[in-house]
């Protein structure tokens, strides 16, 4: 069986018009060609058939001049251009110009370009104009209008619907404004036809979904006859980019199962059944047991697992790991835990160790700030294959550690770490270990599959029984006092609080002095020697803000003041009470990881979300979500609806949701169809070698024909 991306089959054709150099174009020439590269990323006349509209105007929709008003949005005019002037000095400059028709007059306004506009302009001409409206001393006017010379284009002039594209004000300098770039787009469409633009999706497909064809769909989006057609080029495209999505990834997974080889670990052991049996704190949820299950099954095909683990805080996701780590040493193969920071890898180590404790089970931590003596002895048990399980930092994937027998790879935490940072483990032996990534951070299902495809997906989705609800609530700065008493009576209790700020990303230095005097205002409210306070912050040395976190850990203090570098790692049973500072400018999924450092003993605990009086609805929503459910799962979906995938945490680097078109919150459903269908397609033919899958095949080639080519560009 061989990869459908033999790179050795493939050719890169000359004669390929849609790789044209855009400046090879009609109208475009060498200097507009490097504008449109530079500012719109534009090479190739495929580029500029990908680069659609943002909207369209209906030419024949138009207004007179009369009708604004107050309520008036957008609107297209049609008049006599009068006298066009300069005025004002400096940052006051700009151009303004009279626009008659036989209603009333509108005033035309550019700040930007203004000499290539004057020159442009002619006055006593007709104009369409089109754009937002927006008034200056009570009189409408149009800010950078869309202009165009009546019956300039007989064509676009008559079209039902006439496309605007995106363009820059260095481009407006070279006559390329949204209509004009229409113009040239016209040009390039002139050019094509279904050869030229052939289909990529199978024919049945298209029949049983009702899809028009590719050329037709391309020329339709910028061009359509009528708003029906349009909607069914927009359909169409959505639906070939969530596809050829879903199939790519499909097609990895499919590749991996196939040829990535593993190690086997054939049994369960005394290790395994030993600790199940007398060393386990607690009984297994049934989300556990059957995640433990998927894994056992994974690891014992001989093929390399790849899998994501999934679980809200609290779920338990560290004893399935260290599981997992038992049967790969009843096996006979090491183990190694990384971990983003050296506060949770501590953790990890302090709750692995205790948890193996009369086991005979050799464990150790590796960090940046192990001295050499240790590093050198661990060097040394990993070399012999004494050491069962190392658990670390970035400190594990460094060169010179080098495991004798590494079977297992397990990453907390994943989205903290790059792509490149996690493929160094799967070089730690010849046969790359098995990969286990885990994250506490919820995915939305619809994202997790899109972004995470490729892997096999577990999910914890039960919390360990015993666990309280957290009750949370949402107070103003005015209710500061209340709540301070409500702290006090907590900490007399016996209990232990968080007071959590948060990052300015613009401004270490303003970070810094917001934690430092809430740092005051705290130590104001609860003086020593009756309370003590515990502070960390992005700043301080790794040993003082690791013996300050102890200290909390310890019970020595009452009061964590920090910043969200507690977000994850701080495990403290007793601390009952998480108060966020300023909960607005946080976003969903970290105020719920935030609020999971509690709760975690068997007494009731509290999270405060403290804003200011005036908050945006935006924040307002996310503070009501935030009271009304515990559920993190519900909570990622909230967040995907309001923040849209590209904002999520983990997702920005994935590449897979460069979309044009689609959205995987908007067309949800559009994209539950795709992926069905490739997987079905993938399932039953992985090759795509069956006759009606060679239009996929042949796009799926070009498509890594263009990678190379630009690699070689």
């Amino acid at each position: 069986m061989s990869s459908i991306f033999d790179k050795s089959k493939i050719i890169i054709s000359t004669n390929d018009i849609l790789s044209s150099p855009i400046e090879y174009l009609k109208g475009v020439g060498p200097q507009r060609a490097d504008l449109l590269k530079k500012e719109l990323n534009i090479f190739t006349f495929n580029d500029l058939l990908h680069h659609f509209p943002f909207r369209h105007i209906d030419r024949t929709i138009v207004n007179s001049i009369s009708e604004i008003n107050n309520t008036t949005d957008e609107i297209q005019v049609k008049g006599t251009l009068l006298q066009v002037e300069i005025i004002g000095e400096r940052r006051a400059k700009r151009l303004v110009a009279q626009l008659k028709d036989d209603t009333g007059f509108l005033e035309l306004t550019w700040f930007q370009g203004l000499n290539w506009v004057q020159k442009s302009l002619q006055v006593g001409k007709q104009y369409f104009v089109y754009g937002k409206v927006s008034f200056f001393q009570s009189r409408p006017q149009i800010v950078h209008p869309e202009m165009e010379l009546v019956a300039a284009d007989k064509k676009s002039e008559n079209a039902f619907l006439e496309p605007i594209y995106a363009t820059t004000e260095k481009l407006r300098s070279r006559t390329l404004n949204g209509r004009q770039i229409g113009k040239l787009t016209l040009e390039l469409l002139k050019l094509m036809n279904e050869k030229i633009i052939p289909e990529n999706l199978p024919d049945d497909l298209l029949h049983q979904l009702g899809l028009i064809n590719r050329y037709n769909a391309i020329s339709q989006i910028h061009f359509p006859g009528n708003k029906e057609q349009f909607d069914q080029a927009v359909n169409r495209l959505k639906f070939e980019e969530l596809f050829f999505a879903q199939l790519n990834m499909q097609l990895l997974k499919s590749e991996r199962h196939h040829f990535s080889k593993g190690v086997s670990f054939e049994k369960v052991g005394d290790l395994f059944n030993e600790f199940y049996k007398n060393h386990l704190p607690f009984t297994l949820t049934e989300a556990q047991k059957r995640v433990i299950k998927e894994i056992r099954l994974d690891t014992a095909t001989g093929k390399q697992m790849n899998r994501l683990l999934q679980g809200d805080v609290g779920s338990g996701k560290t004893i399935v790991a260290l599981l997992t780590m038992l049967i790969a040493a009843d096996n006979g193969f090491q183990s190694c835990l990384m971990a983003p920071t050296e506060v949770l890898a501590q953790q990890h180590f302090r709750n692995i160790s205790k948890l193996l404790n009369g086991l005979k089970v050799e464990v150790e931590i590796l960090t940046g700030s192990s001295k050499t003596k240790a590093r050198k002895e661990i060097q040394e048990k990993l070399n012999n294959g004494t050491l069962h399980i190392l658990i670390g930092t970035h400190a594990i994937i460094e060169k010179e550690v080098q495991f004798a027998n590494l079977g297992l790879a397990i990453v907390d935490e994943q989205h903290k770490f790059g792509v490149a940072q996690r493929a160094r483990l799967w070089e730690k032996n010849i046969i790359p270990p098995h990969i286990l990534v885990m994250t506490a951070t919820p995915i939305p299902r619809t994202l997790a599959m899109t972004v995470y495809g490729d892997l096999d997906y577990s999910v914890i989705d039960q919390l360990p029984p015993g666990r309280q609800s957290i009750t949370t609530v949402h107070r103003h700065e005015s209710s500061r006092n209340k709540v301070i008493n409500f702290l006090r009576s907590e900490i007399e209790k016996g209990r232990q609080v968080y007071i959590i700020f948060p990052l300015i990303e613009e401004s270490e230095k303003l970070d810094y002095e917001n934690l430092m005097q809430g740092y005051e205002n705290m130590k104001a409210w609860f003086p020593e020697p009756k309370f003590l306070i515990s502070v960390v912050h992005g700043q301080q040395k790794s040993i003082d803000k690791l013996t300050n976190m102890e200290r909390f850990v310890n019970g020595i203090t009452q009061i964590m003041v920090s910043t969200t570098v507690i977000e994850v790692g701080v495990d403290v049973p007793n601390a009952s009470v998480m108060v966020i500072e300023s909960a607005e400018k946080f976003g969903l999924s970290q105020l719920h990881q935030l609020r999971g450092r509690v709760g975690r003993g068997s007494e009731q605990s509290y999270c405060i979300l403290l804003t200011g009086t005036k908050v945006s609805n935006d924040a307002r929503e996310r503070m009501g979500i935030m009271v009304s459910t515990n559920d993190g799962f519900l909570i990622a979906e909230k967040d995907l609806e309001l923040r849209g995938p590209g904002d999520i945490e983990g997702t920005r680097q994935s590449g897979i949701l460069n979309f044009k078109l689609a959205s995987i919150v908007q067309d949800k459903s559009l994209l539950d169809v795709a992926r069905n269908f490739a997987s079905n397609i993938v399932e039953k033919d992985s090759e795509l070698s069956d006759v009606r899958h060679l239009p996929i095949k042949r796009f799926l080639q070009q498509q890594q024909r263009k990678k190379i080519w630009s690699k070689i560009s």
